[in-house]
């Protein structure tokens, strides 16, 4: 009762303390002090609720902004997500080293994903050493480390105790993304839903419309699954409700790759639900390849003459000049990057140029007969536009196909385990999780986002998901090792 009585009466007098020494700095003009609650607010769940660190980084991913003009060593961060996922890392790995019982969680990561992922990282390493800018790849190395240390090995661990963690997961994200989509369509709506408006309304959180439509698409299919899920209807209609915001969102963020990702989701979802064969997939695509190669002169002609600009705000037209070629400013672009990314490739295919640095040195390998109207000489233009060929050019052929094998082994797993899995709540996650990474690495054919936060918080946590359901929440046998 004493040892009470003490600690309320020194806890009254560190709060009398902290209010007068900040109304004296405050008289000062020094505010500093105000955020010492909130430091050791975070330091003591950083101790004690990595939990809840983990799931706060989750639902601050989408409303986190770029310091981009702040001028620390040329490097800007996602704030708050990275600076939290900086210090997440470097306790994690504290624990991880001191204390038993996490070294075997760490040593127990035995899935071939994870080993392929440090391999990745290695590689990411080795490349570093020898990068044209070592600053800038060794800035990816560390970012990409502390994207996949929090996110990927904390996340098994976070998800394995049970489905209410998976839940709280997506429902961080989720809240936080109709925060901000509605913050964008108001914005857009003040703008008259313009398409030109339609490139930045989603700044500060989104760099572009791109990438903001790319991560709508993401999170649509989780979205789903979630009312599927859901027994509550108040929860249902909710969710009904941020799926409709989605929706509306995607359709206003002008994204051509992003809808074409949706409708090869739904296509994915077809193929499973049917559960149509791999031999008749194969020959689904074999006849479309023929016809194509067959009149590939008639094709490629008519190709030449669409001249439907991306600009427009009419749906159909803006579809269809995803295959304009001849004088779409965007799409010549992109033809420019990847021609650039193989060049660079070409010229040093073994280590490449070095992870991060393709914005920096692609310039001088621009053609003058691809160069568009909004080509730029500056690196300020963005990158390789395609998440298989900025690897390519930036750790080589080897950097390459650890990406390929990466990507490819997440989708050959998953699917083989939705076929195999027979638990219906298990079985239904494996295929929307699928029909996410579908909606990703299919944009990622156009665009490569994973070197933000905004992509690599939700797709290494798919991932992580997938793993932990795999191994852990609902094993198929024993004798599977994957």
């Amino acid at each position: 009762m004493f040892k009470g009585f003490l600690s309320r009466r020194i806890s009254y007098f560190l709060m009398i303390l902290f209010i007068i020494l900040n109304s004296i700095l405050i008289y000062f003009d020094i505010f500093y002090l105000l955020v010492l609650p909130l430091v050791i607010l975070l330091g003591y769940l950083f101790v004690f609720r990595l939990d809840l660190i983990f799931l706060t980084i989750v639902f601050c991913t989408p409303l986190s902004f770029n310091f981009e003009n702040l001028d620390l060593l040329g490097i800007g961060f996602y704030f708050p997500t990275e600076p939290l996922l900086l210090v997440f890392t470097i306790v994690f790995l504290f624990k991880a080293l001191h204390e038993k019982k996490n070294q075997k969680e760490l040593l127990h990561y035995k899935n071939p994903v994870i080993i392929l992922v440090f391999v990745q990282v290695l590689w990411i390493f080795t490349t570093s050493i020898v990068s044209e800018i070592p600053m800038v790849s060794f800035k990816f190395l560390i970012s990409r480390s502390w994207f996949i240390i929090p996110i990927l090995l904390y996340g098994i661990h976070f998800f394995k105790k049970g489905k209410k963690q998976i839940k709280q997961f997506f429902f961080a994200y989720l809240f936080a993304m109709v925060m901000v989509t509605c913050y964008t369509l108001v914005n857009h709506m003040i703008n008259s839903f313009s398409e030109e408006a339609g490139h930045w309304v989603m700044w500060p959180f989104f760099k572009d419309h791109t990438s903001y439509g790319a991560i709508l698409a993401l999170i649509i299919p989780i979205n789903v699954w979630l009312i599927y899920d859901s027994k509550k209807n108040y929860l249902r209609i909710l969710l009904i409700v941020f799926l409709a915001i989605f929706l509306i969102g995607l359709y206003f963020s002008y994204t051509r790759a992003a809808w074409l990702s949706i409708v090869l989701a739904i296509g994915v979802f077809v193929l499973y639900y049917l559960k149509i064969k791999l031999k008749w997939i194969i020959g689904i695509l074999i006849i479309p390849l023929i016809f194509i190669v067959y009149n590939f002169t008639e094709i490629s002609y008519l190709v030449q003459k669409n001249d439907a600009e991306h600009t427009t705000e009419n749906f159909s037209e803006r579809v269809e000049s995803m295959s304009n070629i001849s004088s779409d400013a965007s799409n010549l672009e992109r033809l420019n990057r990847w021609n650039c990314a193989i060049e660079l490739f070409l010229k040093r295919p073994f280590f490449g140029w070095g992870p991060g640095t393709y914005a920096f040195v692609y310039a001088p390998f621009q053609k003058s007969k691809d160069l568009t109207i909004i080509s730029t000489n500056f690196g300020d233009g963005g990158n390789a536009h395609s998440e298989y060929l900025s690897p390519l050019a930036e750790q080589g052929f080897f950097g390459f196909l650890i990406n390929i094998s990466l990507i490819g082994l997440v989708f050959i797993y998953s699917g083989l385990y939705y076929v195999r899995c027979e638990n219906e709540f298990y079985k239904i996650l494996t295929l929307f999780i699928i029909l996410s990474l579908t909606t990703y690495f299919t944009h990622g054919v156009l665009n490569n986002y994973l070197d933000t936060d905004k992509a690599a918080i939700p797709i290494w946590g798919l991932i992580g998901m997938f793993i932990t359901v795999k191994t852990y929440l609902n094993p198929i046998s024993k004798n599977t090792t994957y």
